[in-house]
């Protein structure tokens, strides 16, 4: 399996610091991206503070995944799933500890979206409200479930999504790594293919971006050149929020 990565943090034209954090480990075929909320840059620790205890708990599990490498079988891909599960659940038990230490940080959390490839499958852990995209072949789909309330109101019928992107409430978040000791966390698992482009960001990007527009936006054969160009969409159109992109194409 190859990959070919980009990768780009911004902070954008409002905020002071950058509170988002991202996780690119190509030799593991493991990428993050996290978005911190929390005063006194709390949310920069929260956010770097996740995705450090994900590395750490997916290496000290390493063993799972060249179990599946050499058994790529429904449960052992169930044991993959489970494994990544863990791995944010410990991160969330880290992060809401150091809050506890430290009246500053009290709250402080994070959303997480991460995505660990396989030769033909991408494994997806997600909290929050940060997206993964999946490019194919001119053709977008989103992989993961905006966490917040407004998005839990358009579910039920109750809001109409051209209501909820532009609710008072958007950013209310149902579920944040850290802001509690136990969260949530919604895993799945998808097929790839050479060619396959996934994209990776916070809602700094994905809140400017418009119905379909992505696929424009990326040139699979020129990921530095898309990233870039994505950052420079969302500070063009207000760059209120930290900005984000982690993009990943499988060469094979």
């Amino acid at each position: 399996m190859k990959l070919a990565v980009a990768s780009k943090t911004d902070v954008g034209k409002k905020r002071k610091h950058n509170e988002d954090a991202l996780l690119v480990k190509t030799e593991l075929g493991l990428f993050g991206v996290a978005d911190g909320m929390g005063g006194h840059a709390a949310g920069e620790v929260a956010s770097n503070e996740a995705l450090q205890a994900l590395y750490d708990t997916i290496l000290a599990n390493q063993k799972t995944l060249d179990q599946f490498v050499g058994d790529a079988s429904v449960e052992q891909a169930d044991e993959v799933r489970r494994m990544l599960e863990f791995s944010v659940r410990n991160a969330t038990y880290q992060v809401f500890g150091l809050s506890e230490v430290d009246p500053d940080r009290r709250g402080m959390g994070t959303t997480l979206t991460l995505l660990l490839l396989r030769p033909g499958v991408a494994f997806i852990a997600h909290v929050g409200d940060s997206r993964l995209y999946v490019l194919r072949q001119g053709v977008v789909k989103v992989a993961t479930t905006d966490h917040t309330f407004v998005n839990a109101l358009v579910q039920q019928g109750r809001l109409t999504p051209e209501q909820a992107a532009n609710s008072k409430f958007s950013n209310v978040l149902l579920r944040a790594v850290g802001s509690k000791d136990y969260v949530e966390v919604e895993t799945r698992m998808v097929r790839h293919q050479p060619g396959d482009v996934f994209v990776l960001c916070t809602d700094g990007l994905h809140g400017y971006l418009k119905k379909g527009e992505l696929a424009s936006l990326v040139e699979p054969a020129d990921l530095e050149g898309s990233a870039q160009r994505l950052i420079d969409l969302a500070n063009g159109r207000g760059g209120k929020d930290n900005i984000t992109a982690v993009l990943v194409r499988v060469d094979e």
